[in-house]
C-alpha cells in the first residue's frame, strides 16, 4: 500500500477537510453577498483549449494524456479557458454584466514547493459585459471582503494595484519604444526577484539609456497619483488614464477599503493577456506568495474564439490563503464531528433505553440539529456518565443532551468549563411524542444560548 499522497498532492482528513470547508465558506458567503451565481465545468478539457491561449510550452506543466477515443486532453491548470468557453456558447442569451464564480481544482506539473502545490482549489471570480472602472473597484472588493469575512485586516493582507494602461503611457512619455515594452513588462514584473545591477543590464540590453533606466526603477519605488502627475504631466494618454485610476480609486473609497489599497507600478501580471487595470493582494509581511491576483482582461475572450466582450476577473488559492490563516492562528475548527448535540446515558437511562435515545436522535435530526451519539448500545446503558460527556466534547459537539430522569431531558452545553456553560431541562414526553412546541421550544433554547442565531421558533420556557 502506498505510504501516502503523490508528490504536490493532498489528503484532506477530517480535520483538513473542515479547514478547506472553512475557506470555501467565506469564498462562497461573500461571492454570495455580491449577487455572484457559481458554476463548474468538466475537470477534463481538450488540449488544444490551453495551448491556444499559453502556447504549446504550456504543455510541459499539465497533466496531459491521449483518451480512449485517441483525442489529447488535459487535467484543466485553470479556470479561464472553460469560463471563455461557456459563456462563448451562450454570449447572446446571457444577462449583462455575467457575474460568475467557481471553486475548480487545478492541477500543474510544477515542482512543489511552499505555497505552490501540483493541485489546489482556485476561488474565480469573473464579470463579463462591463467596461467601467466601477467593475474593477467591485472586483477588487471582493478579494477585499473575504480577508474580512476570514477576520483577516489591512495589517495582515495589502491590495497592491496597477494599471498596465497608465503604466504604457509613463514609458511612452519615457521614450520607450513600443518594441521594447514586453521586456521592460517582464523586468518590471521580476524586479523584486533579482538584484539591482541585473534589472539595469536587461534593462540596457534592450537600448535603454542610464537616464530612461533610472526613471523605469523609479516608477518601481512607492509612488502617488498625484506625485506621477507632477513628474509626467497630465496631457493625452496619461491624462486619460489619471482619470481612470482618480474614479477607481475613488469608488474604492465610497466602498470602505481604501485602507487595504497601495498603489503599485510593479504589479504588472506577467501574463500578456491583461489589458489595463491589475491587482494582487500580498499578506502584509511579504513572506508569502500573492494570496490572490487578476485584473482586466477585455481581448481574452475574443482570443480563445468567444464573444468579444470586456472582462475581468481573479483568482484566489486556498493553499497560500491557508497558511496565512494558519500563521495567524486564524484556522482552528473544532475536532471531531462538530455535532449539535450528542446523546450520552444520563441517571435516566433505566427508564429511557437505547431505543427512546435512538427516538430522540431521529426527532432531532428531522428539525434541523446534527445529533451524535455511541454507536455501541452496551457503552450508552453502562458506561459513567461522566466519560460519555468527555467523549462528547473531544468529539466536538456544541452539547450533550441525556435523559436526567423518567421525566426530564436535559442539554448541556459543552463548550468551556462546563459548570459555567449553558444548561436547561425540557420535558422528555411531549419530545419523546415529538409534538412541534416542545421540539421547537428546544431548538431555539439550542440556538439562542449554544450558536447565537435562533430562528424565531417559540422562545418560552420549557413547561409552557
Amino acid at each position: 500500500m502506498a505510504g501516502g499522497a503523490l508528490p504536490g498532492f493532498r489528503d484532506f482528513y477530517p480535520h483538513e477537510f473542515a479547514q478547506r470547508a472553512h475557506i470555501f465558506r467565506a469564498w462562497r458567503e461573500v461571492a454570495r453577498r455580491y449577487a455572484f451565481s457559481e458554476y463548474d465545468g468538466p475537470p477534463l478539457e481538450p488540449l488544444d483549449l490551453y495551448t491556444k491561449k499559453s502556447g504549446d510550452e504550456i504543455v510541459g506543466q499539465l497533466y496531459n494524456f491521449k483518451d480512449k477515443g485517441d483525442r489529447d486532453v488535459a487535467l484543466r491548470p485553470e479556470m479561464t479557458p472553460t469560463f471563455a468557453r461557456m459563456v462563448g456558447a451562450r454570449a447572446n442569451a446571457l444577462r449583462k454584466p455575467v457575474r460568475w464564480f467557481s471553486i475548480p481544482q487545478l492541477f500543474r506539473y510544477e515542482r512543489a514547493q511552499r505555497g505552490r502545490l501540483r493541485e489546489h482549489f482556485q476561488l474565480n471570480v469573473d464579470i463579463v459585459g462591463e467596461a467601467s472602472e466601477l467593475a474593477d473597484a467591485e472586483l477588487l472588493c471582493v478579494a477585499i471582503d473575504i480577508m474580512k469575512e476570514l477576520d483577516l485586516g489591512p495589517a495582515d493582507v495589502r491590495a497592491r494595484v496597477s494599471d498596465r494602461l497608465l503604466l504604457n503611457a509613463l514609458l511612452a512619455a519615457i521614450g520607450v519604444a513600443s518594441e521594447q515594452v514586453p521586456v521592460v513588462f517582464s523586468v518590471i514584473d521580476k524586479i523584486d526577484r533579482v538584484s539591482a545591477a541585473a534589472t539595469e543590464e536587461k534593462l540596457a540590453e534592450t537600448g535603454l539609456n542610464p537616464s530612461q533606466i533610472a526613471r523605469i526603477v523609479g516608477l518601481t519605488a512607492r509612488q502617488t497619483l498625484d506625485s506621477l502627475k507632477r513628474e509626467f504631466g497630465t496631457d493625452g494618454a496619461l491624462g486619460e488614464r489619471f482619470a481612470v485610476l482618480d474614479r477607481y480609486l475613488a469608488h474604492l473609497t465610497a466602498l470602505g477599503v481604501d485602507d487595504w489599497i497601495d498603489l503599485d507600478l510593479r504589479i504588472v501580471r506577467g501574463l500578456a493577456y491583461y489589458t489595463g487595470i491589475v491587482f494582487e493582494l500580498f499578506d502584509a509581511k511579504g513572506e508569502l506568495r500573492a494570496i490572490c491576483g487578476g485584473g482586466r482582461y477585455d481581448t481574452l475572450l475574443e482570443s480563445l474564439g468567444g464573444a468579444n466582450l470586456p472582462a475581468l476577473g481573479f483568482g484566489m488559492g486556498d493553499v497560500v490563503l491557508g497558511e496565512l490563516l494558519k500563521e495567524r492562528g486564524l484556522l482552528t475548527v473544532p475536532e471531531g464531528s462538530g455535532a449539535d448535540l450528542f446523546i450520552v446515558g444520563g441517571n435516566g437511562v433505566l427508564q429511557h433505553g437505547i431505543a427512546h435515545a435512538l427516538r430522540l436522535a431521529s426527532i432531532l435530526r428531522d428539525a434541523g440539529l446534527s445529533v451524535d451519539y455511541s454507536l455501541n448500545a452496551e457503552v450508552y446503558q453502562t458506561r459513567a456518565s461522566r466519560n460519555q460527556v468527555d467523549s462528547a466534547k473531544k468529539s466536538g459537539a456544541r452539547a450533550a443532551i441525556y435523559f436526567d430522569n423518567e421525566t426530564d431531558v436535559v442539554v448541556q452545553g459543552l463548550i468551556g468549563k462546563l459548570n459555567d456553560a449553558p444548561k436547561m431541562s425540557f420535558p422528555a414526553v411531549p419530545l419523546l411524542a415529538n409534538t412541534p412546541h416542545a421540539v421547537a421550544v428546544l431548538k431555539n433554547w439550542y440556538e439562542l444560548n449554544l450558536t447565537g442565531s435562533a430562528t424565531g421558533a417559540p422562545s418560552l420556557t420549557p413547561d409552557a
